[in-house]
């Protein structure tokens, strides 16, 4: 073992004074340590103690006392007394039972019974030596994968997992969509269930599905093996079912709140804000510039990307919701920012990042900026004729306008990009579009001068961009002046960032800023101004949709918030997750249907939502990462069925409630508390035991353990409870069995439906199908016991 300083505690309150005051320090507890130090030597713990408190010393700990039908049991009790106890064995056998299956007797003599209770996990993927790379670095540990899910699998979970932490994919995705929760809906066949996971992070799915970057396939945990999940186009299908059936999702409140407020800008950010300002309950006026909601999803993005009927019909289900849009109107000029705050409670800014940004080149007055370029592409058709075209910049804007140039006729299309191909901002989709449609990418080159003769342009002098950050991190593009290029062209249309558009502040209008952009608050959005929030790219910059869906939704939660309305808990499935088993071992991701490169257009969209059951195959691909190791404790289940008490430090917590609710029953304690007691009443009239199925008959801990007690009167089952350990992440009731033997009288067929009852639900893996027999074999051995 490594080095560590032992400390033995006088008391449990001494060992949690001195948890509570060293706060910075890495201390583990020790009761027995049959658990501990074999994790110590093995090295698997993420953390390794700098201390570690014993509490052997405690010597009050170690007692067994009976006071009426209530048993009381100190923490340090060795599992060897309980074992041997007469008192135990006569009034609570299944605790006896328990405590006697435990490992080997030199074991049970010096484990406790709060040890057991707060035994760590022994699944192998867990317990591999931490110190060894990050080979099997599970979720359990803080890592991103369960490793069961696709590898050995035989001792795991039959009834599903328990997340541990945030998915990869969940983290990526800027609205903090729950991606694992809603393709386990789409897996159930429930489309409007997931269409409701979703919509609580991101209320125009039909839009970001089609023009996001969607970085969250990036960090799918499927990239380690094989191809991500597809999650846009499963993402895309629900979108179009929740557009298709509006009237519901996008139904109005049902109670209006009395409070009113202004969103400046109907781009992302704005219509996010409205649908959940509007969903609480207040008035909602959305106001605009321009003739049509939408922003750039409306006037930026092409119609190839994003066919402008989605935006529409997202704005007609707003307005049916009861959003106010006020279009045509500048704030600024046709009203004061000012003025808003007067009439409305809130105010809400995302004027966008509409404006050109001055690079500094020479004959940059020639160019043309890409942004309004896209906006006013149909004017552009008969402007002038462009044979060679340069774009100037690697994003998706870029990407639009060299494919959007090219399809206008341009030709040749030449796209120039300070970043290498990996490091381009634009998503792998769009470049990979650009360049089969004939557009040639010049990565690692920055402008240098434009080319011209009057205002006639003949090219640009490019430079090579040798990096483009610096060594912090920040944008500062390094060149090597001696290396320099030229591609000719007759057309130059500058699409390398866009500034935000800050017009309407007026010099009496105080608001903080910050580097041109509206300084907010990250987690609330508000601004310098009291009751103004801000939003989308004039608080970022020039960010995708969906980041720009994020700051809309965090705005509406803080002024809900300010109006006395808490944000809805996000969707939370009780039970188990589940996965696929034979989904989770297909490594092929379904393709994106197209057209053809030659049938593309401007008007019409280049892609198709996929089927039905295209995408009811890919839901079935995710793992639903999270932990699928079983409960470790022999304990446990039999105190579940006793409807023990769990005596802490600090108060008494229900058996069931301490071992079911988090995936390790000691994340139930603070950290400055320790597990005291275990206390419970005897049931009168019940019998009780305790069945476990193991390889060997000693050391090994359970393959699958029944925890039961039941009552029979005149012939017939009154009463029954039984919990099963080894085959989930916490114990789990068979609710179901014990519904299927109340009011019946103990018989073989009785002994079979109580057996299938008992498995109701089991979500097998590849290896461990076998454990469900052994659950239907532990019952109905139980059930025969009664006749």
């Amino acid at each position: 073992m490594k080095h560590f300083e032992y400390m033995q505690a006088e008391s449990f309150a001494d060992a949690a004074a001195t948890l509570k005051e060293n706060t910075d320090h890495r201390i583990s507890v020790m009761a027995g340590g049959t658990d501990l130090l074999g994790a110590l030597k093995e090295d698997i713990l993420e953390d390794y103690p700098e201390t570690v408190i014993g509490l052997k010393g405690i010597k009050e700990a170690d007692y067994i006392e009976f006071s009426g039908d209530t048993v009381e049991i100190g923490a340090m009790t060795r599992l060897s007394a309980i074992a041997s106890s007469d008192e135990i064995a006569a009034r609570a056998p299944i605790l006896a039972e328990a405590a006697y299956s435990v490992a080997t007797p030199i074991i049970r003599n010096v484990a406790t019974i709060g040890g057991n209770v707060c035994q760590d996990v022994r699944c192998w993927f867990y317990r591999y030596p931490h110190q060894i790379g990050e080979r099997f670095d599970c979720m359990r540990k803080g890592g991103n994968e369960c490793y069961a899910i696709r590898g050995d699998n035989r001792y795991h979970s039959i009834f599903g997992g328990m997340k541990t932490h945030a998915t990869p994919c969940e983290v990526e995705c800027p609205a903090a969509t729950d991606i694992p929760a809603y393709m386990e809906r789409m897996r159930a066949g429930d489309i409007h269930a997931a269409a409701r996971i979703i919509m609580e992070a991101n209320p125009i799915p039909m839009i970001t599905s089609r023009v996001c970057a969607h970085t969250c396939q990036e960090k799918c945990n499927r990239n380690n093996t094989d191809e991500s999940v597809a999650i846009h186009l499963v993402e895309r299908r629900i979108g179009d079912y929740i557009l298709e059936h509006a009237e519901e999702f996008y139904a109005p409140p049902t109670a209006e709140t009395g409070k009113s407020a202004a969103l400046v800008g109907s781009g992302p950010a704005g219509l996010a804000a409205a649908y959940y300002l509007r969903s609480a309950g207040h008035s909602v006026t959305v106001i605009d510039s321009q003739e049509e909601p939408g922003g750039m999803l409306t006037y930026a993005i092409p119609s190839y990307r994003l066919p402008k009927h989605y935006v529409k019909d997202l704005a007609d289900a707003y307005r049916k919701m009861g959003v106010k849009f006020m279009m045509n109107t500048t704030i600024g000029k046709d009203i004061s920012a000012e003025e808003l705050e007067k009439r409305y409670d809130k105010v809400f800014l995302a004027t966008g990042a509409w404006q050109r940004p001055v690079l500094g080149f020479d004959g940059e007055e020639f160019t043309e900026f890409g942004l309004q370029f896209l906006k006013e592409v149909k004017q552009w058709v008969g402007k002038k004729e462009r044979q060679n075209v340069l774009v100037v910049g690697g994003g998706n804007v870029a990407m639009d306008v060299a494919v959007t140039a090219k399809r206008l006729g341009a030709k040749s299309v030449t796209l120039a990009c300070l970043e290498g191909k990996l490091e381009m901002p634009a998503s792998a989709e769009e470049v990979a579009r650009a360049v089969e449609e004939g557009v040639t990418v010049m990565n690692g080159f920055g402008v240098s001068r434009l080319l011209y003769d009057g205002e006639k342009i003949n090219g640009m002098e490019l430079v090579t961009c040798v990096s483009v950050f610096d060594q912090n991190g920040r944008f500062n593009p390094t060149y090597d002046h001696d290396s320099k290029t030229v591609v000719e062209a007759d057309s130059v249309l500058v699409a390398a960032g866009q500034k935000a558009d800050l017009s309407f502040i007026e010099e009496k209008y105080s608001i903080a800023l910050n580097r041109g952009l509206i300084k907010v608050d990250e987690g609330t959005q508000k601004t310098s101004r009291s009751g103004v929030f801000a939003g989308g790219d004039a608080t970022t910059g020039p960010a995708t949709v969906i980041k720009a869906v994020r700051t809309g939704r965090l705005a509406a939660e803080a002024i809900n918030r300010e109006f006395g309305i808490e944000t809805p808990k996000r969707f939370s499935k009780p039970g188990f997750i589940t996965y696929d088993t034979e989904g989770a071992q297909n490594g092929t991701a379904v393709r994106e249907r197209e057209l053809p490169a030659a049938e593309r257009s401007l008007e019409k969209e280049d892609s198709f939502t996929i089927g039905g059951e295209e995408c009811l195959t890919e839901a079935k691909r995710c793992m639903n990462c999270g932990c699928y190791s079983v409960n470790a404790s022999d304990i446990s289940p039999a105190l579940i069925a006793l409807d023990a008490e769990i005596v802490t430090t600090k108060r008494t917590i229900g058996a069931d409630a301490f071992f079911t609710t988090k995936l390790e029953a000691r994340d139930m304690l603070d950290r400055d508390e320790l597990v005291v007691s275990i206390r419970f009443s005897v049931p009168s009239g019940f019998k009780m035991g305790y069945k476990k199925f193991r390889v060997r008959n000693a050391i090994d801990f359970a393959i699958v353990s029944l925890a039961y007690l039941y009552k029979v009167e005149a012939g017939k089952i009154t009463d029954a409870k039984l919990v099963l350990g080894g085959v989930a992440p916490t114990p789990i009731r068979a609710k179901e069995a014990e519904s299927a033997m109340i009011g019946q009288a103990p018989s073989a067929e009785l002994a079979g439906k109580a057996a299938e009852s008992a498995i109701e639900g089991a979500a097998v893996m590849k290896d461990n199908a076998y454990k469900v027999q052994i659950v239907r074999a532990l019952v109905k051995q139980m059930v025969a016991a009664m006749r």
